[in-house]
């Protein structure tokens, strides 16, 4: 015969949980919901909230916005403000 599991210890695991800190901005009082798994709030409250970065975010098309795409972007505009500034100093001279 199969020994089924007291219902009560599974009150006392769902008690023991740790609890949501998010705060009512109205009422001041905290939420009491348990928190996600290795997060401070519920669910409800932005424990899952988020979009991935990079490829795992569906809205990425193109390569613009990527980190090697920004440097790149920053070195060409080191590199015209380098050479205005040479322009700049033979005009001068």
């Amino acid at each position: 015969m199969k020994t089924r599991a007291n219902p009560m210890h599974l009150v006392e695991l769902m008690n023991s949980a740790p609890r949501c800190s998010a705060v009512s901005k109205r009422s001041k009082c905290r939420c009491r919901a348990p928190a996600v798994k290795g997060r401070n709030v519920c669910r409800m409250h932005g424990a899952r909230a988020g979009a991935p970065s990079g490829k795992a975010n569906g809205a990425w098309k193109h390569g613009r916005e990527t980190n090697e795409a920004i440097a790149r972007r920053r070195d060409l505009l080191e590199l015209i403000r380098a050479s205005r500034e040479l322009v700049r100093q033979i005009g001068e001279s």
